[in-house]
């Protein structure tokens, strides 16, 4: 059986970071939490469940991870974020892979858990992700705060039974504040590499991101929580478009 290190970041994550740990105990030859000074149990709660712990400070989602994979002592690795568990159908289908690993990269399903509820329809699932990946043939791209894994060319990517569970927001206050937060980062990120919008994108993108995850890939199936996320993934394509847009108008 070859070996397989998991690697997630955290910061403040005393409410999720056991679970995460607890559901890769079975499959994982090493667990690295790359911790970005915590102040809550965090550390704590890891170290008990052994965890490796280190501490370094928190320059991007997309740096942090490919930090958090350089520290890994195996090149295959599990990369998890905190918020994050493995169900029982993907930790069998991970443990069959580890037999011997026939692929570089390998891809699962996120199902993301809104305020107690599963969501099981609209943008955010199917939501696959490319998670388990041999480090020496790829690494974490995309545009802050919206990394993914990037590929050499060529590489086979096998698809896992099974899924990640996603414990994102508790309520939707917490949605709003998190929109806040990514929409900016997302805005300087796109500023940064030159990338523009106009008037047009502002006001026609957020309408279409809402017609494609609630009517489109039927959102409305998840009920009154399908209608929210529609809402809310429409609201973060505004506001990011908008700060992107006074961002050049300012000429920051």
């Amino acid at each position: 059986m070859e070996k397989l290190s998991v690697v997630i970041i955290s910061f403040n994550e005393e409410k999720n970071i056991g679970r995460c740990i607890d559901s890769v105990k079975e499959i994982a030859d090493e667990i690295i939490l790359l911790d970005s000074h915590s102040t809550d149990l965090t550390v704590a709660i890891s170290e008990s469940k052994g965890a490796v712990v280190i501490k370094e400070t928190f320059k991007g989602y997309i740096q942090q991870k490919n930090r958090a994979v350089e520290l890994a002592s195996h090149n295959f690795v599990l990369s998890l974020d905190a918020d994050e568990a493995l169900d029982p159908v993907l930790r069998d289908s991970i443990t069959r892979a580890k037999q011997q690993f026939r692929n570089p990269a390998y891809q699962m399903n996120r199902l993301s858990n809104y305020c107690g509820k599963f969501i099981r329809h609209g943008s955010w699932y199917p939501d696959a992700k490319v998670r388990l990946f041999d480090r020496r043939s790829a690494r974490w791209g995309g545009t802050n705060p919206h990394d993914k894994i990037v590929l050499d060319e060529g590489i086979h990517v096998e698809r896992l039974e099974g899924n990640i569970l996603h414990y994102s927001y508790n309520t939707i206050s917490e949605h709003v504040a998190q929109n806040n937060k990514f929409s900016s980062l997302a805005a300087e990120s796109l500023f940064e590499k030159g990338k523009k919008t106009n008037l047009f994108k502002v006001f026609i993108n957020p309408l279409w991101a809402f017609l494609q995850s609630y009517a489109i890939r039927a959102g409305f199936l998840d009920g009154l929580f399908g209608l929210v996320i529609a809402i809310q993934i429409a609201h973060l394509t505004f506001l990011k478009h908008l700060k992107l847009y006074l961002l050049w108008q300012s000429g920051k």
